[in-house]
């Protein structure tokens, strides 16, 4: 029997399609990524309905929706859901070494037999950050030693380049900008600062005195062209070591991002399509057309799935996604054109998106002091800027039960309550919901680099905790 296909996936925190070249992008942020997908397929309208990094990557790395995973907030609160396979599991199973880069701690990178960590993080005082430097360093050592096994072999990459703090190294830095970055009549970060919930975050990592939005959006755009121009160094180690028509590549994100969108400054909250749109590229000839571009609606719940049956590999789990492999055959493949999408990190709030439609209900006072109802017109308004709800009642009603329907219907499916409804200490504050906007405002609160870390080092904890659990019992 020939060798199995070897699977990399590079899962790219915080990027949004839409500030990709790839994706028609007017800044030439991903010129190598653009390359490489020539040699594939590329999906046009691929979701994150479920955000931010916890919550995307669990549907990402099982195949399921947040009713399968139970899995909704960025502080989850112990394992995905009992029974619930992860990608990395079912490809051990079938005799895979598999190793995880950047992402140990997080429920949704259970099962993999190897982690190694990179500094992903910065500030300015730190200076610039090297942060998809970093991941090569630790990344590209394991990918050889992976190819020389004689297994097949399963490498995740967790790149932070997009992610907050963006900080790009030179000649990244100012690729996309030429302006004055402390010109004093310029005004436009005077709200940002003027957010307390981030305002001391952003102090660690903007330039003291800077003054210029546009400044801080071409760092994310600098980043994204830092990081692939790093990545195009492991499509050449990939191709130099021979195991490219060997190697099924994957590329896609958690979530997207909020710039200065929406009033949701340079994070990934909101439920708006900045945030839920990410890239989907598949590469592997022979199994994979190549130069092809599809429009259909998918998301992330339909990666794994689409990743096993390209691979061969025959699973017994009913997945909630479903394979887009079929589309490369020019077969048919049901669509899914409506859905629900739901956000628990710095607000807690779902909805029901359409190709026309999007609306929105928070399930508690935001810290943004944004109305309880917004429904916005994606054809008509496709940037979501003028909420229409109390111009188009019957659609809010409508909507709203479409999405009661269905989240009853998914409740029935999987016996337990939707998680949206049960995780109530989503913020880790133990306050329970928030009673008004102003609490909200008053209690969030992200002051550094250095306590997002702090997030992650207590996803780890517990995810230590919970493993320790595992063993005693067993």
């Amino acid at each position: 029997m020939s060798k199995m296909p070897n699977l990399i996936l590079i899962g790219i925190d915080s990027l949004r399609a839409d500030h990709m070249s790839l994706y028609g992008y007017d800044r030439l942020t991903t010129p190598h990524m653009d390359k490489f997908a020539a040699g594939g397929v590329v999906f046009e309208h691929t979701f994150s309905p479920h955000i931010p990094t916890t919550s995307g990557y669990s549907c990402m790395l099982t195949g399921m929706d947040c009713f399968g995973t139970n899995v909704v907030a960025l502080r989850h609160k112990g394992d995905i859901a009992e029974g619930v396979p992860t990608l990395a599991e079912v490809l051990g199973e079938n005799g895979y070494n598999t190793t995880c880069v950047g992402f140990k701690g997080n429920p949704a990178s259970r099962g993999f037999h190897n982690y190694l960590e990179y500094a992903g993080w910065g500030s300015y005082a730190e200076g610039r950050s090297p942060k998809a430097e970093n991941l090569n360093e630790v990344a590209i050592p394991e990918l050889k030693r992976l190819a020389g096994q004689h297994q097949p072999f399963f490498l995740f990459l967790r790149h932070m380049d997009p992610h907050a703090p963006y900080l790009p190294p030179s000649p990244f830095e100012r690729m996309f900008y030429g302006g004055n970055e402390y010109d004093k009549a310029n005004q436009s970060l005077k709200p940002v600062y003027e957010f307390k919930p981030f305002r001391d975050f952003f102090m660690t990592w903007f330039p003291p005195g800077c003054t210029d939005k546009d400044y801080i959006i071409a760092q994310y755009d600098g980043a994204i062209a830092y990081m692939d121009a790093c990545i195009q160094n492991i499509f050449e180690i990939i191709e130099a070591m021979g195991i490219d028509e060997e190697t099924l590549i994957v590329i896609t994100a958690d979530h997207g991002e909020t710039l200065y969108d929406h009033e949701c400054w340079f994070d990934h909250h909101g439920l708006y399509d900045c945030t839920l749109t990410v890239p989907l590229i598949l590469r592997y000839p022979g199994k994979v057309p190549a130069a092809k571009r599809y429009g259909d609606y998918c998301q992330l719940k339909d990666v794994m799935p689409t990743i096993l049956e390209l691979m061969g590999i025959d699973t017994q789990i009913k997945f909630n996604g479903s394979s887009l492999a079929p589309l490369m055959r020019n077969e048919l493949r049901e669509p899914e054109p409506e859905f629900y999408i739901t956000e628990c990190t710095w607000m807690r709030k779902h909805g029901w998106r359409t190709p026309e439609w999007k609306f929105i209900h928070a399930l508690e006072p935001d810290f943004h002091f944004k109305p309880e109802i917004e429904l916005y017109n994606l054809i008509k308004d496709p940037g979501e800027n003028h909420n229409i709800a109390e111009e188009e009642p019957e659609v809010v009603s409508l909507l709203e039960n479409r999405m009661q329907a269905f989240i009853k219907k998914r409740e029935s499916e999987i016996g337990r309550s939707n998680p949206m409804y049960t995780n109530l200490d989503w913020h880790g504050l133990g306050c329970g919901p928030f009673k008004t906007s102003q609490q909200a405002y008053d209690m969030l609160h992200i002051g550094s680099p250095e306590a997002a870390q702090k997030i992650q080092a207590m996803l780890e904890t517990e995810d230590k905790e919970n493993s320790n659990v595992d063993n005693m019992e067993g």
